[in-house]
């Protein structure tokens, strides 16, 4: 059984296809509708571009490869709309083969019974994600009733110069991603239906994204990455910590001071070394975000930082 035309339409949807590879918010290189290499169509890294029907060919190719049939295994004798559900569930969690609620599926458990348990597939890192939590109930909606959600309602203001929402998103989370475009310095304004599309520019220009003034998956995982990266910023390695004394030793601590030089490592250069250490894998994890700090005024660095 393969997926149907409104099954592969749902599933773009909700995964955005984006022309250029971007990292996910956790570095993996992605494209299309969130192909990976992982998906086996191809190996996706920096500075890839494909078109519009190269999309939909990945798309098709990973389907087949890997996800229909797995789908058509754990859900044997599946209406279209059940099928299509199975699919765009297993394609976000990879999990069709183990979730609860396909066991009930497959008894002709109840609805309601069937819905309880395909909601518990709501939390990223251990919390409830509201991102999650409607996307679930969007598949439910196909699961259950064959209805699926509909195509482009978050994008229909034809003016270009206003920045377009082409993933699904509600009022509190795309007010969350203007409060961080903001903090990053990006004149976006209050209201999430006046974005200056010339500010979405310029952030994806900072970030080596594509320049279509779209807020997109590309450019929604992207300012993940960036805070996500402040998040993990540490302070600068070697300050003194809070309280610390910055005076000369008293009188009589010589022989501690010797102690210290007979080769018995001290502690706080074993702390030092292990911050810089972990400095350096910091950065080095998000080498994209330092790019985009210094891409004004170090723009070949910026780039050789997003060759990776």
């Amino acid at each position: 059984m393969q997926t149907s035309s409104k099954g592969v339409a749902a599933l773009e949807f909700e995964e955005g296809v984006v022309l250029r590879a971007y990292r996910d918010p956790v570095g993996v290189w992605t494209i299309g509708a969130g192909i990976t290499s992982a998906a086996g169509v191809g190996k996706v890294g920096p500075g890839m571009v494909i078109t519009a029907k190269a999309a939909k060919s990945m798309l098709a190719q990973a389907l087949n490869k890997n996800y229909e049939p797995a789908v058509g295994g754990a859900m044997p004798g599946a209406k279209q709309n059940e099928f299509d559900a199975g699919v765009l569930f297993h394609w976000n969690t990879g999990a069709i083969g183990r979730a609860s609620w396909v066991a009930l599926w497959r008894a002709h458990a109840t609805p309601s019974a069937i819905a309880a348990k395909f909601r518990l597939w709501n939390k990223g890192g251990g919390k409830v994600l509201p991102g999650l939590v409607k996307r679930r109930n969007r598949e439910l909606h196909i699961l259950l009733d064959g209805v699926y959600p509909v195509q482009g309602a978050e994008a229909t203001n034809p003016s270009v110069s206003i920045a377009r929402w082409v993933v699904p998103m509600d009022v509190v989370e795309k007010a969350k991603a203007l409060g961080e475009l903001r903090k990053l310095g990006y004149k976006v304004g209050a209201s999430n239906t006046t974005i200056p599309a010339s500010e979405i520019r310029r952030f994806q220009s900072d970030h080596g994204l594509t320049q279509d003034g779209k807020i997109g998956r590309a450019t929604l995982s992207t300012l993940q990455r960036r805070i996500d990266a402040a998040k993990k910023a540490v302070p600068a390695v070697g300050a003194p910590a809070a309280g610390a004394s910055t005076m000369a030793p008293a009188a009589g601590s010589e022989n501690n001071i010797a102690e210290q030089m007979t080769g018995i490592p001290h502690l706080d250069l074993i702390l030092f070394g292990a911050g810089l250490a972990f400095a350096a894998w910091v950065a080095w994890q998000y080498r994209d975000a330092i790019a985009a700090k210094i891409n004004a005024r170090a723009p070949r660095f910026a780039a050789f930082l997003r060759s990776f």
